[in-house]
């Protein structure tokens, strides 16, 4: 069977990855880095020293910022796309369709930066005075819930309706007839997307440094600001969240292939 397109990309990236890597063992990284031409030996010593606390701060900070951030986020993703997909019935359940709607509108029409301040601020405003990471996980699962939302209401109008038909037929009540056979396939049809909103999101936890959140990106501001050289160090970090985009990218890959087999063409 030929490669497609998407194959061929990928094989090209993980050979690119693999040379890359095969040069910095035979090399060395410092030789490496030391043969570019605008990296003179103080710089080469800035990045060499720089990657350790960056990696450190992506993996004690930004993955766990994602994935909480996320898990949360689909949590409430399904809880509005079922408010958006049963039909409404009462008044209740209107006046929640319109709450619903105007959160999605909300978050959807203003930038993440703007909703992470507005939590920020706002919540010692009300009283609630919570330590940066909390803080920062709400406004991402907000805005995860809002854009996921989408995508989980997409898959589970995607699912034929003779497949409520059928649990009906057996006797299951509507939630059983959802859970037991409409979320699996829903949730199948909506894993390619939702891990590209996965992959998103670790790259916006970037925007946890505006809250004195030491990530990926905030540990770069510091070593750059103390070394005031910004270039490499900012390179540097890009090669980094590039690194865990790309392991996330290939697992995505891999998980996708595996539904492939459980999901009807």
């Amino acid at each position: 069977m030929s490669a497609t397109p998407s194959n061929r990309i990928r094989i090209i990236a993980v050979l690119a990855v693999a040379l890359l890597a095969a040069g910095v063992f035979i090399v060395g990284w410092r030789d490496l880095i030391g043969s570019l031409p605008f990296m003179s030996e103080a710089r080469v010593t800035l990045v060499s020293n720089a990657f350790r606390p960056m990696l450190i701060a992506a993996i004690l900070y930004s993955i766990p910022l994602a994935v909480v951030s996320f898990l949360i986020g689909l949590v409430i993703a399904l809880l509005v796309a079922l408010v958006r997909v049963v039909p409404a019935t009462g008044i209740v359940h209107r006046l929640l369709l319109a709450l619903v709607h105007a959160y999605v509108s909300a978050i959807r029409g203003t930038p993440m930066l703007v909703q992470l301040m507005i939590v920020f601020y706002g919540l010692p405003a009300v009283g609630i005075t919570l330590d940066p990471l909390p803080t920062a996980i709400i406004g991402f699962s907000l805005n995860v819930g809002a854009y996921a939302s989408e995508t989980v209401r997409a898959a589970i109008l995607s699912v034929p309706r003779g497949q409520w038909e059928a649990g009906f037929t057996i006797g299951m009540t509507y939630l059983q007839t959802f859970r037991r056979i409409i979320l699996p396939q829903a949730l199948r049809v909506s894993v390619p997307p939702l891990s590209n909103s996965f992959i998103g999101l670790f790259k916006e936890t970037s925007l946890a440094s505006t809250v004195t959140i030491t990530e990926l990106f905030r540990a770069a501001q510091q070593i750059a600001n103390a070394s005031y050289d910004f270039l490499p160090v900012y390179i540097e970090a890009a090669l980094v969240y590039w690194i865990f985009c790309f392991g996330l990218s290939l697992a995505q890959s891999r998980l996708e292939r595996r539904l492939d087999r459980y999901i009807a063409k």
